[in-house]
């Protein structure tokens, strides 16, 4: 059995692997696994991942987590074009900072502005206070500021001149609230030309492939109480 990739492309760590597989013609087979049917809760996934997350990587007998991970895995199996993780120390240092900085900043809040502006309301159930929604919102706005402030600067990329893993797992994330209807590039012109030289540099056709789902979460269909009842506490736990 060849390269096996476990994904939903709800999930934007998932859709990060899925481009970057696609545009580097690395050979796989997509299995995917719908979380908002709870497929990942499934005993039959348990084995697969205990975590009962996405997205995996199954590669023959060897399974790997964790999108980073999974996303490093690749580009060295590979050999993909060194500007995605370069060879030069300090220019894979400057992405690793951003993989580093990303976890518990930008995903964290743009994450969290999709569940509370739409998929606890909308696919849950659960109703959002207005000053829950408004500071998940402005932590959004400022952790925006930190990657346009710190990151993006003049630069083309997040980086440096050309795309590399963290302008691909930076622009995954954000367009999560975007799927939410925030207009996160409104108002941030940098930001929205550095969005249309990613999404080039991946071809817009791949990028709007990958973005069908998430664009369309919004109409997602309410979950049935059982699932919801599994889902409920994960999802919390998630999005503190």
């Amino acid at each position: 059995m060849g390269l096996e990739l476990y994904l939903d492309l709800l999930s934007q760590p998932c859709r990060a692997i899925y481009i970057f597989a696609k545009k580097n013609r690395i050979p796989f087979e997509l299995r995917t696994v719908d979380l908002r049917k709870g497929q990942h809760l499934s005993d039959t996934f348990a084995h697969v991942n205990p975590l009962q997350k996405v997205p995996v990587l199954k590669d023959g007998d060897f399974i790997l987590t964790e999108s980073v991970a999974i996303l490093l895995y690749l580009a060295r199996q590979y050999k993909v074009p060194d500007h995605w993780y370069p060879r030069d120390l300090q220019a894979c240092a400057r992405v690793d900072e951003y993989l580093a900085w990303q976890h518990t900043a930008l995903r964290r809040n743009c994450l969290r502005a999709l569940w509370h502006k739409v998929m606890l309301p909308v696919f849950l159930g659960e109703p959002v206070s207005p000053e829950m929604l408004a500071t998940t919102l402005a932590e959004l706005d400022m952790a925006l500021q930190v990657l346009e402030g710190k990151f993006l600067q003049d630069k083309a990329f997040l980086t440096g001149p050309h795309i590399s893993l963290a302008d691909l797992v930076a622009i995954t994330e954000l367009m999560h609230p975007v799927g939410a209807g925030c207009q996160v590039f409104k108002g941030r012109p940098n930001l929205a030309a550095w969005r249309q030289r990613v999404e080039a540099a991946v071809g817009e056709v791949l990028f709007q492939e990958a973005h069908e789902v998430i664009l369309k979460a919004k109409d997602s269909q309410p979950a049935d109480p059982t699932l919801k009842q599994k889902m409920l506490p994960k999802v919390l736990a998630m999005i503190q």
